[in-house]
Order: structure tokens, then C-alpha cells, then sequence
């Protein structure tokens, strides 16, 4: 049966049936900027929620159409694949490779580009927005720590962007060359290839066009190598290296201190790239074997510096040991540094509590760090940013076991941990969970890439200053 519309062009019922979608999809979008326009008095965190599940509303209309599938994909396979994509996760539920045509792979590529273009954006104007609230002593400390270009709304539009081009040109021209001239690969294949993984790549989304994703370039260090520096980089954040960028330009004797943020930032992913380095390690003999010494190490580096940022894997993780997959987890968890692509509850958290451990342990009432004094304040937002994800990483397992528990509670925590930490390392079930578990992952992954930027935005830019004060009593600790 055909049908004729308006035009007289003979459309089949399907054709007919997604334009009439796509009518309602745009009524329905028209009536969320009236809403979001009305709203003056819309929160800087609701604002940046409502921006994503809009960009992944158009996504999963965008990826539901006949035209982005190779074969029949289920609407639910389009949202948590729109959801993956927008929050730069890399989860999936069908395979890139096959489920999805040239113009479904096209339109993951945008939504991870916006994406993480969004992100950096997003977490750089928030950060004036709270400019605005502080007092004049601290903006003129922005300012002596060379941060005052930040209050340029503009200026930090155009800069993220020029950033992110520039490193994704960066990755891309590296990779085009090895695809050629390394595999055989014709221009545009290559060329093709190189695009999409060097934006999944630096917008630390482990997206990609193979169906074992990079296993098979396992001893390959020309494309592993970019790969690794394109999520590293997007990891790190645009203030960071804005600071970083600026230092080398500027000499030596005239270079002001480092901001905390950057030094926590640098000091931690230095760190933490060694420790996930050393532990993966110590599968030499297990996810590591059936490749050469040298290759090893190669392997045992991505493997150390992706679980906290993309989830590209090169290994397969359902090989790995249960402790390592528990390591992994915790890598996940803390993620990346604040601004940047990556996810999880950020390395500038981490640095702010074990500064206050550290307080505590040596009897110190000021909480203190490279010479600087950090606040009440902040140690209350870290503290509050964390206990609520690992709450809500606990719960998810939980419900997911409840849901599906032919599969073990490592690999369901693994899967539940990545989805937060919007790393997207996968042991291989996510595919064959119950839908209802899907769901849950969908959560999880909108949850980490907005949760805690929304939470640590409404307490920074809350405060209440009540009349009175209740008497101080010191409950038992321990």
C-alpha cells in the first residue's frame, strides 16, 4: 500500500509515519523553547539538564528514523545509544558497526561532538554565573591567578571551540595517515575513520566504527598512541590547560602560582595514569596475554588512562580478574578533571577530600593544599558530590541484580560504575540485560554527566543565613 501526501510524491506508510513523527517532534520542540524562554527564573543547573535531554530527545528521534539503521533497531536501542552519544559515554546496546548506516554513524558523531562541546562550555559559564555571587576579594584573587579572561562569555565560546578543533585536527591527521598508509585503508575510509574516532576520542566518548571496538589495533601504537593523547587532553579540561598554555608563553620570573584546580588536575592525572598503568599490569598473564612483551606495556598504558576518562578498550575486560575489574571501578568513579570531557566525580573531589582526611589525621582545623586554605564550603560540596554518587552507583547495582541476576555482581557493578563514570568500558552484557536494566544504565549515564556538575553548581550558589544557632554538641565518631 503507498500513500500520497500533500506534494503527490508516492511515499511508503513508513516514510509517511516518521515525517508525521518528526511534525510532532518539532511541535513538541517548538512548546520546550516557549517553556525554557518563559523561564527567567530557571536554575543554572535545570537549564543545563533541560539542554541535554533536549539534545538527546532530537538525537533519538534522529537515530529512530529508517534512514540511520541498517537493519531494524528498536526505539530503545536509539535512546540509550542518544544518551550514550550526548553524555560521551560509549555503552552500547547494538553494534556502531553494523546496526547503524553512514548517516546513523554521522549523527553519533554530532551528538558526541555537541556533547562535549557542551560540557566544556557549559562548566566554564557556570563558573562565572557563581563569579558574579562572589565578593570583590575574591574575583581580584581570579584575576591575580590570571583567570580573568574567564569572565569573557564570548571569549571562552570561541576558545573551547578553536581548542577542540585544533587537538581534534591534531588526532585526526595522525590517524588518517596510519590508516592509509599503515592498513591499506583508501582516503576516504580513511579519512572517514580517523573523523569519528578522533572526536570520540577527545571528547573521551569510546565510541567506535569496529565491533570489537580498538582490539583489533591491540598492537598497533600509531593509532593507540593519538588516541591515548586525544583523551588525556579532553580529560584534563579547558581551564586547566588555558593556565597551562599560558605559563609556557610567559617567562619564567613572570609567571603567577598555579591555581589549585590546575594543580590538583595535573598532580592527579599524572598519578592516577600510573597507578591504573601499574594495575593493569599485573594482568600481564591474563587480559594482557597472547601479544609480545612490548605490546604488553603498550596495552597495560591505554588500558591504565582510559578507564577514567573514554571508553575505548584494546583488551577484553571480561578476561580481566574480579580485583582488577574492582580497581577499574574505582578509576571510573573518580574520573576526569572539572571542565574537561571526562566524567565521574571529578579529580579536583578527590584532591579536596584527602586534603581533609589529611587535615584531620594531623589535627589541623584549617583544610590546606600547595599553600592555599580551602573552605568549609568546598569540603562540604566535595563530601556531599560524592557520597550522593556512590549512593546512587549502589543503588543502581542493586536494582540491576534484582533484575538480572544470571549475571555476576562484578560484572554488574562494572557495567553500573562505568554508566555513572560515563566511561562506557564494558565487560560485554550490556547488550543482553533485561530493557528494564537498560533503562537503568540510561539513568545512570544522564545522571553522571549532568548529576554532579547540577549538584555542585545549586550548592555553590545557595546560601542561607538563618538568625539564630543551635547549641554544638560533638556526637561519638568511630
Amino acid at each position: 500500500m503507498r500513500t500520497v501526501i500533500r506534494l503527490n510524491i508516492p511515499l511508503p506508510d513508513t516514510y509517511v509515519c516518521y515525517i508525521t513523527k518528526i511534525n510532532s517532534a518539532y511541535c513538541r520542540a517548538q512548546d520546550y523553547a516557549v517553556f525554557v524562554h518563559k523561564s527567567r527564573h530557571l536554575r543554572p543547573a535545570s537549564a543545563v539538564a533541560f539542554s541535554f535531554l533536549g539534545l538527546i530527545m532530537i538525537g533519538t528521534i534522529a537515530l529512530a528514523s529508517p534512514w540511520a539503521s541498517a537493519r531494524y533497531v528498536a526505539p530503545l536501542d536509539a535512546l540509550f545509544t542518544a544518551t550514550s552519544a550526548v553524555c560521551l559515554t560509549g555503552l552500547i546496546t547494538v553494534d556502531t558497526a553494523t546496526a547503524w548506516s553512514p548517516f546513523g554513524q554521522v549523527v553519533i558523531m554530532i551528538l558526541i561532538q555537541l556533547g562535549g562541546l557542551g560540557i566544556m562550555t557549559v562548566t566554564c559559564l557556570l563558573s562565572i554565573l557563581l563569579g558574579a555571587r562572589l565578593g570583590l576579594r575574591r574575583r581580584l584573587s581570579a584575576q591575580a591567578e590570571g583567570r580573568g579572561d574567564l569572565g569573557n562569555v564570548r571569549w571562552i565560546v570561541q576558545a573551547t571551540i578553536l581548542f577542540t578543533l585544533v587537538i581534534e585536527t591534531v588526532v585526526f591527521l595522525v590517524l588518517l595517515l596510519r590508516f592509509h598508509f599503515g592498513h591499506g585503508y583508501g582516503w576516504a575510509r580513511a579519512a572517514w575513520e580517523a573523523l569519528f574516532h578522533a572526536i570520540s576520542s577527545f571528547n573521551n566518548a569510546g565510541f567506535a566504527l569496529y565491533s570489537d571496538n580498538l582490539m583489533s589495533f591491540a598492537t598497533d601504537a600509531l593509532v593507540l598512541l593519538p588516541l591515548a593523547f586525544g583523551l588525556i587532553v579532553g580529560g584534563l579540561g579547558f581551564p586547566v590547560l588555558l593556565e597551562t598554555y599560558r605559563r609556557l608563553r610567559t617567562p619564567y620570573v613572570l609567571r603567577r602560582r598555579w591555581s589549585l584546580t590546575a594543580r590538583f588536575t595535573l598532580t592527579g592525572t599524572l598519578v592516577l595514569g600510573i597507578v591504573g598503568t601499574a594495575l593493569m599490569l599485573t594482568e600481564w598473564n591474563g587480559a594482557l596475554a597472547g601479544i609480545d612483551a612490548p605490546n604488553r606495556l603498550l596495552n597495560a598504558f591505554f588500558a591504565g588512562v582510559s578507564p577514567r576518562t573514554a571508553g575505548f578498550n584494546a583488551i577484553d575486560y571480561a578476561d580481566a580478574r574480579p580485583q582488577t575489574l574492582l580497581a577499574i571501578d574505582i578509576l571510573m568513579f573518580i574520573g576526569g578533571g572539572s571542565g574537561g570531557t571526562a566524567g565521574g566525580i571529578k579529580i579536583t573531589t578527590l584532591a579536596v577530600l584527602l586534603a581533609t582526611i589529611r587535615a584531620e589525621i594531623k589535627g589541623r582545623r584549617i583544610v590546606s593544599a600547595y599553600g592555599r586554605s580551602i573552605s568549609r564550603r568546598v569540603i562540604g560540596q566535595a563530601l556531599a558530590v560524592t557520597v550522593a554518587a556512590l549512593a546512587l552507583v549502589v543503588a543502581a547495582t542493586f536494582m540491576i541484580i534484582t533484575l538480572a541476576p544470571q549475571f555476576s555482581t562484578d560484572h554488574i557493578l562494572f557495567e553500573a560504575t562505568s554508566a555513572f563514570g560515563t566511561v562506557g568500558l564494558s565487560t560485554g552484557i550490556t547488550p543482553n540485560l533485561p530493557r528494564s536494566a537498560q533503562l537503568i544504565l540510561i539513568v545512570l549515564m544522564f545522571a553522571g554527566r549532568v548529576g554532579p556538575l547540577a549538584l555542585a553548581t545549586t550548592l555553590a550558589g545557595r546560601s542561607t543565613n538563618r538568625l539564630y544557632k543551635y547549641p554544638e554538641e560533638r556526637p561519638a565518631i568511630g
